[in-house]
């Protein structure tokens, strides 16, 4: 029963995710139609392997830690990344942010592998300064013809999903089942990690 519970977690996210984007076309026209931006927000962090690994190590991490980080580190992330896409609107200049952006999903690899755990401040901190470049990024990704403030939301509605995605991941990783792939899932993502920072 607790098994089944675990599949519902993780997997009605992802079903859902995967729905949104499939569906995204046929809505396509209706959107661009009142100036577009919305289901190019949302599906802007899948497009990428970076950020869509960041952001589910961000939740999987957050069910590692203390009571309190499972809804702070999910909330203090998107709020970052939206204050990182409103200075990339801008125009005002964020130095190394293809650096930053490696080096999150490194590290969150690391911390994970390692099963670190910092003071809930230090862990808000950590991902605060991540959150802050993935949003410059996604900012200065955007389609010219898109609206800020559609788009802003679907990419923050992307974001959650996945963040999401990484919770029902992390609480799975409870499981005995679970505390063995957890290494290797956490392996795998700092070596995303390490390549993205190699391939700079």
């Amino acid at each position: 029963m607790r098994t089944r519970r675990l599949a519902v977690v993780v997997a009605a996210p992802v079903i859902f995710a995967l729905s949104v984007v499939a569906a995204a076309p046929a809505g396509a026209h209706l959107v661009n139609a009142i100036g577009g931006g919305w289901s190019e927000g949302f599906a802007h962090p899948f497009s990428g392997i970076d950020h869509l690994v960041a952001m589910v190590a961000v939740g999987i991490w957050a069910t590692q830690l203390e009571r309190r980080a499972l809804w702070l580190l999910p909330l203090v992330f998107p709020v970052l990344m939206a204050i990182g896409a409103g200075l990339s609107f801008a125009g005002a200049p964020l130095p190394g942010v293809d650096d930053g952006i490696a080096v999150s999903v490194a590290v969150l690899g690391v911390l994970l592998a390692v099963a670190a755990r910092p003071r809930l401040w230090v862990s808000a901190a950590i991902v605060a300064i991540f959150g802050l470049f993935h949003g410059y990024a996604h900012g200065a990704e955007m389609p010219e013809t898109a609206a800020p403030l559609l788009y802003g939301l679907g990419l923050l509605f992307g974001t959650a999903v996945l963040l999401l995605v990484g919770i029902g991941l992390g609480m799975a990783a409870r499981s005995p089942t679970g505390q063995r792939l957890l290494p290797v899932g956490a392996a795998a993502i700092a070596g995303i990690g390490i390549t993205l920072i190699l391939a700079l």
